[in-house]
């Protein structure tokens, strides 16, 4: 016999612990990927974070709830000052013992007897160890005495970066869709350059181009984020991570600050305020601030506001992925897939279509002394830069074990000007593999060439080792067990999509489905949103721009282009990112030497998960 104990609801972030135990019971004997895809097909689809993005420990605004009444108790989120504990007797206990608990932290016992098949639950006190004692009583034996010492250490993890990190194509709760068509102008502007796509579920206002209604009236209908000025995911793989090793580790507790928001760069996002993503119709009728935070300077915020409650609290782990936005990948992206004339010259005067050429000077003029700016931002709030855990992209237009996607309109036929350009994917999908993913390793590390103050110092931790596996997943990987809806409506041949806009305002598309069929969170072979993903499952509305680029209404030729380039597409997907936090999870544990001090939880499996594939 043995005392066992766990920290109960220990993912700090969930206020109530059913959320928490949908994870502990699909991670038994999984990988994240794998509990994810059970999940995915347990919600048919839907995704495990629909109704657990309203019951959290930090609002919609990112404004963290200062206290949090988690299982019906009031906790300061940030500085705990205790724990709930379940301990139980385990091992060959004797039918109809007795157990005469004893709980003391230097306060003086607590004491209680029942039955030993029954656990125990306390609150053990943040930073004291509790010494449990149990004497065990079975028939006319002596009574048997264990002991053990409870004591719960309370992570801090901080999320900072872009739209990778965010978890960006990933709504919480995707946009519902109608079978009705929605109107968008194209740029040639003459009504037959007009043309038809779902339009949102539950949207009264005018659906013809001739009708436009105000942009609240649309929003009305917005998919839900954990934030949506960041468009932060409850499936980002930051959030995963730092889930699952509250999940692998029973004896601590994981307080998460998420920070990473869409759009973000060193210099706006991480060092200065940025634009927000979208503004989405507040209940009061205040004005959308339009603007994020510098992510840094929440994070001192929020650390500063710790240590005034608790001068020892301390950040333990920052995960991190910054730099894509630096080198304009966003601009890679459109200048690979809007193919048409009049867009592509109207994009390139706006900044919205970039080349290799700029890209590549930006990496080698910008990043350097952004990385060094970073790190001496950093150093003062972690201590250690290897409690920097800095996680690497994919390359999201690879196929067939490391093959550049061939290109074409399928994936892409969402808008009209779009088709992904052979050679110009070519060209970008070898910068990213042989140029940018290279040199963000050796920022990170200070190898290379890379000069750092105190290159053994100032290393972070790094992680690519999902990488690899991507390779098989790019954006046009497609599988024979696809979602059917994918199969039936996703057209190969990119003709997904009913040309003729009279009977395109009734039924845009060629298949015999409801749009609203779709499932954003269901396995598929490709772990990268394709544009018509993006739009699928969120549908996003580009208030995250310049003057210059933002639509004049909600059916402007603008936005049409903008909401697939900027609303997700050529990201991950949930199980890209259950992917991308099963390779950061082990370089987490490690840095926080978890391993070393406890033991995981049970692995005895409980779900059945379908193929990696």
């Amino acid at each position: 016999m043995q005392i066992s104990w766990e920290v109960r609801n220990r993912f700090r972030l969930f206020r109530e612990e059913r959320d928490f135990l949908l994870h502990t019971d699909s991670a038994r004997g999984h990988s994240i990927l794998e509990s994810e895809q059970a999940m995915e097909l347990l919600s048919e689809g839907r995704g495990w974070a629909r109704n657990a993005v309203n019951r959290l420990c930090i609002d919609l605004t990112g404004r963290v709830s200062e206290p949090c009444t988690r299982d019906n108790v009031r906790e300061s989120y940030l500085t705990p000052t205790e724990h709930p504990v379940t301990v139980r007797l385990t091992g060959t206990v004797p039918v109809g013992a007795t157990c005469a608990w004893s709980f003391d932290d230097g306060d003086g016992p607590r004491q209680s007897t029942l039955d030993c098949a029954e656990p125990i639950n306390f609150r053990a006190r943040y930073g004291r160890a509790t010494v449990a004692t149990v004497d065990v009583s079975s028939g006319a034996e002596a009574p048997q005495r264990l002991t053990t010492e409870i004591k719960v250490r309370d992570v801090f993890i901080a999320g900072l970066g872009d739209s990778i990190a965010s978890g960006e194509g990933n709504p919480d709760r995707q946009i519902a869709l109608s079978d009705e068509g929605f109107c968008f102008r194209s740029y040639l502007g003459s009504a037959s350059a007009q043309y038809y796509r779902p339009s949102r579920a539950g949207y009264k206002g005018g659906r013809a181009c001739e009708a436009p209604d105000t942009l609240q009236v649309w929003q009305r209908q917005s998919a839900l984020w954990f934030n949506s000025a960041c468009h932060r995911s409850l499936y980002s793989y930051q959030t995963r991570t730092a889930l699952a090793l509250a999940v692998r580790y029973p004896h601590i507790a994981v307080t998460y600050l998420p920070l990473a928001c869409t759009g973000a760069t060193i210099a706006d996002g991480l060092f200065g305020a940025q634009r927000a993503r979208e503004c989405p119709p507040a209940k009061s009728g205040a004005a959308c601030q339009g603007t994020v935070d510098a992510q840094l300077a929440e994070l001192r915020e929020a650390l500063n506001a710790a240590k005034r409650r608790r001068p020892d609290r301390r950040l333990d782990l920052v995960l991190l992925s910054i730099g894509a936005n630096d080198i304009n990948f966003s601009g890679l992206v459109a200048d690979v897939i809007v193919d048409t004339a009049t867009e592509r010259v109207l994009f390139r005067r706006t900044g919205v279509i970039g080349s290799v050429n700029d890209s590549r000077a930006a990496m080698a003029r910008d990043l350097p002394q952004g990385f060094g700016r970073l790190r001496e931002a950093l150093k003062p709030l972690v201590g250690d830069m290897s409690h920097v855990v800095f996680v690497s992209y994919a390359n999201p237009t690879l196929t067939d074990g490391g093959t550049p996607c061939a290109g074409g309109r399928a994936g892409f036929d969402i808008h009209p000007s779009f088709n992904a350009n052979p050679q110009r994917l070519a060209s970008v999908s070898n910068y990213v593999q042989n140029e940018f993913l290279p040199q963000l390793k050796a920022l990170a590390l200070c190898e290379g060439g890379v000069l750092c103050r105190d290159p053994s110092g100032d290393r972070m931790t790094f992680v690519d080792a999902h990488q690899a596996a991507f390779a098989d997943h790019g954006f046009c990987a497609r599988a024979a067990n696809d979602p059917e809806f994918d199969r039936e409506c996703f057209s190969a041949k990119g003709d997904s999509f009913n040309p003729d806009i009279v009977t395109a305002a009734a039924q845009p598309m060629v298949c015999d489905r409801s749009p609203g069929e779709y499932r954003a969170y269901l396995p598929r072979a490709r772990w990268i949103r394709d544009a018509n993903d993006s739009y699928f499952a969120a549908m996003t509305y580009p208030q995250g721009l310049p003057a210059a680029s933002q639509p004049t209404d909600i059916h402007d030729a603008t936005w049409g282009v903008l909401s697939a380039v900027y609303g997700g597409a050529v990201h991950p997907t949930a199980e890209g990112h259950a992917a991308m936090a099963d390779a950061a999870l082990p370089a987490a544990a490690s840095v926080l030497q978890l391993d070393a001090a406890e033991p995981e939880a049970p692995t005895a499996p409980v779900l059945t998960a379908p193929d990696t594939r």
